[in-house]
């Protein structure tokens, strides 16, 4: 039950929030103008200024093993890779196939991962190392799926456009410039260290707000097969493939509830935001945004209960 409870605890304040954003559109307080500059914001610059944050504020010596970092790396080029094999065998509207592989394979490993390390074992633990291992390469997939998924892009020159998008992607800049600082142990003056976190703490709910406000029940619908799908893979099918795993590597306790998340967390409203601006199919990724936000409460509970029964956490 406390499990349960934590889940929950978790996750439903950030469905609510989607909630409010789609209650606040449909009262006319959110214009479609509203939207669409929120949506640029959070991609150009709050969603940057956030990992460069949570990433410049890891102790990437103190706590760096090598072998977590290549599994988390290794598994996460596998899902990916897998997932995007399946997509663009099985799904018939190829406009689709980018959205659904990023929705389906992206977590929300940073926010929740601390979380519930922290919440378990009183520290973050290993949760920085699965961020140094999963989640740069969580965008560069991203980049690549939706630049080389988009009809718009079919010619020769799609995956030098493909390249490009990651050298000049905002989330990726942002990685790189919070690792650096985080490698070369730079103190940033307090000025701009609180003027990038008090940027940085808009980027959470902004997204969610805009989730919830760019939710349309009917497109939604229309989907249904294929959100459902993407909430199955989310949830269910990468964590039952990649957990053994890493169980069969030795894994246990902190790393093993980092690799957790890393592999069936919520996806992270950042998909959609990258989808809408990369010409992605932004209404397939709200619905599993919403769907893995809503359900994963109890999904995560069952696999926590499930490590724990069999002493690995």
């Amino acid at each position: 039950m406390d499990n349960l409870i934590f889940s929950l605890n978790s996750t439903m304040p950030l469905f609510l929030v989607m909630v409010i954003g789609y209650l606040l559109k449909k009262k006319g307080m959110l214009t479609k103008e509203f939207i669409s500059a929120a949506e640029k914001f959070n991609f150009d610059v709050t969603l940057p200024a956030l990992l460069i944050r949570d990433l410049s504020e890891i102790d990437i010596y103190g706590t760096f093993d090598l072998k977590f970092v290549v599994y988390c790396a290794l598994a996460t080029t596998g899902f990916f890779g897998l997932t995007w094999i399946g997509a663009r065998i099985l799904i018939k509207d190829k406009k689709s196939v980018g959205a659904f592989v990023q929705v389906a394979c992206r977590s929300s490993a940073a926010v929740l991962g601390i979380a519930l390390i922290q919440n378990m074992y009183g520290s973050s633990g290993m949760a920085p190392m699965m961020i140094i291992g999963a989640v740069p390469l969580f965008n560069i997939y991203s980049v690549l799926v939706l630049t080389l998924e988009n009809p718009e892009n079919k010619s020769k020159g799609a995956l030098k456009k493909a390249l490009k998008n990651i050298v000049t992607n905002p989330i990726i800049i942002g990685i790189v410039i919070g690792s650096a600082i985080s490698l070369c142990r730079i103190q940033l003056p307090v000025i701009v260290d609180k003027t990038v976190g008090n940027i940085a703490a808009m980027a959470s709910p902004l997204a969610l707000i805009v989730v919830g406000a760019s939710f349309e029940f009917s497109g939604a619908l229309k989907k249904i097969g294929l959100s459902i799908a993407g909430t199955l893979v989310k949830l269910v099918i990468i964590p039952a493939v990649f957990l053994p795993i890493a169980w069969a590597c030795g894994f246990r306790d902190e790393k093993m509830v980092a690799i957790l998340v890393m592999l069936c967390g919520s996806a992270t409203p950042s998909c959609y935001i990258m989808a809408k601006n990369m010409g992605g199919d932004a209404e397939l990724s709200s619905s599993v945004i919403v769907l893995t936000t809503l359900i994963s409460a109890f999904t995560l509970t069952f696999w926590v209960w499930l490590l724990r029964t069999m002493a690995l956490i």
